[in-house]
């Protein structure tokens, strides 16, 4: 593709900042760069015609883990590396309202948010409770007070404990909204955004960058990657994509379910949305399978959410699936986000572990501060 004079002096001469991804970590850092270098030039380049990844796919969880979760965690993390993994997420919710406004992002936390447990799964329920103090205590230091509380089930499932375990920290909010409001302050400002433009690789100068791209190819001085799901595509090693699926019903008649809900260590979730029920999850089913960068359903992961709709969340109600989508994470062994330096002009801020709402805003603002 060649590019006019026009086209070439307006968009893609003298370039100061070049991010790859106009997620909530892209267009994040592009904000706080604007705020640190209000006189540069910063450009944004999206491969999609929308926000690829799951910035606009996800479920719209505020949260920063549930006690399985968590237990999880203790087996690979140490304690110190938990607590600043669920720091950094409470922190991150915290600068993202303060940033957007609650209002714009559809925030709200009276809901709370609660862990189910399937009677066929009794050990781990069993585990939770016995380490709740434990965990609690752990946190306690982020949160100063209790995390966690144990109630009894007034919820109209089927096949649950009679108890769950539920937070009033964590909070739901609306995707689009976020990533409007977003969107619309990073516009206000000297960025400019490109979409439908894939990045195939970049070259270090000594002086700067140079970017190839599907259809162009242009230099820059500083090159920051934050595409998370996609991270391994420039050659980003231990971060490797991670795909969501999810589905939504169509409104349902007197639907009492309110909040935000975990099952089985967070492999699977749901929540209220506009009387429907959102649920997402099964990437257990086939960790190999979903281990791609491509999105899609399978109708194995879309027939066990179904399942848990009908034999689960919605026993005594009649439901019709409204829409099914798919969104691609970015996880790795580790759950501590990957935000460093690449070479002299080019680094990234990756590997969010399904937690993008929680820390992308943080972890753009670490990106922008990195250069």
């Amino acid at each position: 593709m060649n590019l006019s004079y026009w086209e070439y002096k307006t968009w893609l001469s003298n370039i100061d900042f070049t991010i790859v991804g106009s997620g909530i970590v892209g267009l994040s850092c592009a904000l706080n760069l604007q705020n640190l270098y209000p006189k540069a030039r910063i450009l944004v380049l999206e491969k999609g015609t929308l926000p690829q990844g799951a910035s606009t796919k996800n479920a719209g969880f505020a949260c920063f883990g549930s006690v399985s979760e968590i237990i999880s965690d203790l087996k690979s993390h140490s304690e110190s590396e938990v607590q600043e993994l669920v720091k950094r997420r409470y922190e991150g919710i915290k600068l993202l309202r303060k940033t957007l406004g609650d209002l714009n992002i559809g925030f709200y936390q009276y809901d709370g948010g609660h862990e189910l447990f399937m009677k066929a799964n009794a050990a781990l329920y069993e585990d939770c409770l016995l380490k709740l103090d434990y965990i609690n205590g752990l946190l306690e230091p982020i949160f100063s007070e209790k995390a966690f509380q144990v109630n009894a089930n007034s919820f109209e499932f089927a096949n649950i404990s009679e108890s769950y375990i539920s937070n009033r920290f964590e909070g739901q909010l609306h995707t689009g909204g976020l990533m409007k409001t977003l969107l619309q302050k990073v516009l206000n400002g000297q960025t400019t955004i490109l979409n439908a433009v894939k990045v195939m690789g970049f070259t270090e100068t000594g002086n700067g960058i140079e970017v190839s791209t599907e259809k162009f190819d242009f230099k820059t001085n500083k090159l920051l990657i934050a595409t998370n799901g996609f991270a391994s595509e420039l050659a980003i090693e231990n971060a490797k994509p991670a795909r969501a699926q999810v589905l939504i019903t169509k409104p349902i008649n007197d639907l009492h379910v309110k909040g935000t809900f975990h099952l089985d260590e967070g492999y699977y979730y749901f929540r209220n949305i506009d009387n429907r029920i959102l649920l997402g999850g099964g990437r257990n089913l086939d960790f190999e399978g979903e281990e791609t960068n491509e999105f899609g359903e399978t109708q194995l992961i879309q027939n066990k959410l179904e399942t848990l709709l009908k034999n689960t969340i919605l026993p005594d109600k009649r439901f019709e699936i409204d829409r099914r989508w798919s969104g691609i994470m970015g996880v790795g062994d580790q759950k501590r986000p990957i935000v460093k330096q690449l070479s002299d002009n080019a680094c990234c801020g990756v590997r969010l572990g399904g937690m993008g709402i929680a820390i992308g805003s943080a972890v753009g603002k670490e990106l922008a501060e990195l250069v």
